[in-house]
């Protein structure tokens, strides 16, 4: 895994016998400020995560306390952290196959790819992303987070190749599937997925993105929604087969 230098948690005033300096204390009241705004751990979430629970809890609090101060969150976002990001990233999880090497195309926070990386310690993740600071999170996270199934290439998609074939890419919240399609089946082998998290209008996007669907020779297209009964908001995912080299 690519190692950049960690960016610490604001540390509390008085720590080692440091005095306390007015940054300090302002840094730690507005941690204290983001913790509160923090949703509650919605009753799905262990169902989702499992014995993965704990280092789910932890990318979580990191997310709320860092996120907003590194450009990885809006200050709207931590009320709704659980239930629109790392649940929405975290259902995708059974659609991982096993043992597989995954691309997470525009990582940013790590949604849905250090999510998944933490659901399924069985697959390994590329983040790729092109931005230094988040490709820094993203490096800092997985090394506190203990993860070891996780590399972060700085890249965008389409010049993503030092990753090899992929078995599947992931996206979220990246661009419109006419967009999408292009710049991610290039990076899939042979018989590899296309499995994005998308919106209500996922349909009028496959209506739209006809032609790159059939020049990049996808098969298979489904819409699929998870976390139905199990989580406050169902992910609604676009799931396609790569025929052949593009």
């Amino acid at each position: 895994m690519k190692h950049s230098e960690e960016t610490p948690p604001a540390r509390p005033a008085e720590a080692d016998g440091e005095p306390t300096t007015p940054d300090a204390t302002r840094d730690s009241i507005a941690d204290t400020d983001r913790l509160e705004l923090l949703e509650a751990e919605p009753a799905g979430a262990v169902a989702v995560f499992g014995d993965r629970i704990d280092a789910a809890r932890q990318f979580t609090h990191d997310l709320a306390v860092h996120g907003e101060t590194l450009g990885l969150i809006g200050p709207l976002e931590p009320p709704r952290l659980w239930t629109r990001h790392v649940l929405n990233s975290g259902v995708m999880a059974p659609l991982i196959g096993e043992g597989a090497r995954v691309g997470d195309v525009g990582s940013g926070a790590g949604l849905p790819g250090l999510v998944l990386a933490i659901a399924r310690p069985d697959a390994h993740f590329v983040l790729i992303e092109p931005m230094e600071r988040r490709c820094e999170w993203l490096t800092a996270e997985s090394e506190r987070l203990g993860l070891t199934n996780v590399t972060v290439l700085r890249a965008r998609a389409e010049d993503a190749f030092a990753a090899g074939l992929l078995d599947q890419v992931t996206a979220r919240a990246v661009s419109a599937l006419r967009t999408l399609i292009p710049i991610t089946a290039p990076l899939v082998r042979r018989g590899g997925e296309l499995i994005f998290l998308k919106g209500e209008r996922v349909h009028d996007e496959i209506a739209a993105a006809a032609k790159q669907i059939s020049r990049n020779r996808l098969s298979s297209i489904e819409v699929i929604e998870l976390g139905v009964g199990v989580v406050p908001e169902s992910t609604r995912v676009f799931r396609a087969t790569v025929d052949a080299a593009s």
